[in-house]
C-alpha cells in the first residue's frame, strides 16, 4: 500500500494515530524520568565491590573462603557447611522455613540470603553479629551451626586436611600459623563481600530508564508512595535499619506464625525491642521464599499484601500487589560465577572411628 492511494480520510486517521502514539511514547519517557530522579534520592546503585580496610581482603584470602564456604568437613558430623543453609541453586537460602543444621537440628528463624550481605548494617535477623567476619567466626561453633564444643576442634578438622596449610599460608603470608578461627572468618568474609548480584533496577538508577518494564514502573512507583522506602531504600532496598515487625498490628495474626518470635528483645532484654528485627534487603526477593523471620507466609505476593497489612495500615489491591511484585521482580540479578558452581575441596584421608 503507499501513500498516494489513500484517501484523505485514512491518511489523516493514520497521520493522528501516528502522532498520538509519538506524543504518547515522549509522555511515558518524560514520567520515566521523573521516577528515576525521584527513585535516585532514595537508592544507590550496586558497588563493583564491598570492601573492607580491616581486614583487607586479597584474591589468596578470597579463594580461600570460597573453599571453605563449601567445606563441610569441620562441622561435627563432616555434613554441613555454609552452603547447606545458602545453596547457589535457591539463591543464597536454602527454602526452608526454618533451617536444619548439625546433627538435624532446626534453627528458629529462617536463613537470610548470603548474596549481597555485604551490604547490611549488621548480620543475622537479631542484629547480633556486626560484620560478616564475625558471624563466619562464630558459626565455627554452636549447637546448631556446627555442632564442635570450641574453635579448637574446628581448626584441628582443617589441619588434618594436608592441602589446607598451604592455602592458608597462601592467605595469610605473615603469618607462622595462619589455621586460626580469626583467619578462618576473615576468609570467608573476603570471599562473601564479593557476592554481589547486579539487577536490572541497578541499570535503570543509571539512567537506562527501559530496564525497568512499564508494570515494574508502575510497582516502583507504589513502592514510593506507599512509604515502603522508609524501611527498604538505600543500596540494598534495605538492610540499613531494626523496625519494628508489627507497626499498625501483631504481625502473627496476618501471617499465621505458629510461634510469636520477639526479635532483638532476645539479645537486649529491652522491652522498646520487642518484635523488632533487622529489616532485610529486598535484593533478589523474588527468588527467596518463603518469607520473614519464620518463613511463615509462602509468596511474594502474600508478602507485599502482609507488609500493607502490619507496618502500613493498608489493604493493598491486588493490581497494584501485582505491580508492586513486577518491581521487585527488577532486583534480581545473576548469580556470581564463583557462587554458582561449588569448588573442588582438598583431599583428605578417610576418617576411622570417632
Amino acid at each position: 500500500m503507499h501513500w498516494r492511494t489513500l484517501t484523505p480520510r485514512v491518511g489523516a486517521v493514520l497521520i493522528a494515530t501516528v502522532l498520538v502514539t509519538v506524543t504518547f511514547q515522549a509522555v511515558r519517557a518524560e514520567d520515566a524520568a521523573i521516577l528515576l530522579t525521584r527513585a535516585q534520592a532514595l537508592f544507590q546503585p550496586l558497588p563493583q565491590e564491598v570492601d573492607t580496610a580491616s581486614p583487607p581482603t586479597s584474591p589468596a584470602r578470597v579463594a580461600l573462603g570460597r573453599i571453605l564456604f563449601f567445606e563441610p568437613r569441620w562441622t561435627v558430623e563432616g555434613n554441613v557447611s555454609c552452603a547447606t543453609c545458602h545453596q547457589p541453586a535457591l539463591y543464597g537460602t536454602d527454602a526452608l522455613a526454618r533451617s536444619i543444621g548439625a546433627q538435624h537440628r532446626t534453627h528458629p528463624r529462617h536463613a537470610p540470603t548470603v548474596l549481597n550481605a555485604a551490604l547490611n548494617f549488621v548480620q543475622h535477623w537479631w542484629g547480633d553479629r556486626q560484620t560478616l567476619e564475625e558471624q563466619a567466626e562464630q558459626a565455627l561453633v554452636g549447637v546448631f551451626s556446627s555442632g564442635q564444643p570450641d574453635q579448637a576442634a574446628v581448626t584441628a578438622r582443617l589441619e588434618a586436611i594436608k592441602g589446607y596449610a598451604l592455602l592458608f599460608q597462601h592467605a595469610f603470608p605473615d603469618e607462622a600459623t595462619p589455621i586460626t578461627s580469626a583467619n578462618i572468618g576473615k576468609a570467608l568474609g573476603a570471599y562473601e563481600r564479593t557476592l554481589l548480584t547486579p539487577a536490572p533496577f541497578d541499570a535503570f538508577l543509571r539512567g537506562e530508564t527501559h530496564a525497568l518494564p512499564p508494570r515494574a514502573q508502575a510497582g516502583l512507583e507504589h513502592f514510593m508512595s506507599r512509604g515502603c522506602v522508609a524501611c527498604h531504600n538505600g543500596v540494598g532496598i534495605g538492610g540499613q535499619m531494626f523496625q519494628k515487625f508489627g507497626l499498625v498490628e501483631e504481625y502473627w495474626k496476618a501471617t499465621g506464625s505458629q510461634e510469636i518470635d520477639k526479635g532483638r528483645f532476645g539479645v537486649t532484654q529491652d522491652p522498646a525491642d520487642l518484635y523488632v528485627f533487622k529489616v532485610p534487603s529486598l535484593r533478589n526477593v523474588a527468588m527467596t521464599p518463603p518469607y520473614f523471620h519464620d518463613g511463615s507466609v509462602a509468596t511474594l505476593e502474600e508478602a507485599v499484601q502482609v507488609m500493607g497489612r502490619v507496618q502500613l495500615g493498608v489493604t493493598l489491591p491486588d493490581a497494584e500487589i501485582s505491580e508492586i511484585v513486577a518491581f521487585l521482580g527488577t532486583l534480581t540479578g545473576a548469580l556470581p560465577a564463583s557462587f554458582a558452581t561449588a569448588p573442588t575441596l582438598p583431599a583428605a584421608p578417610v576418617r576411622r572411628g570417632p
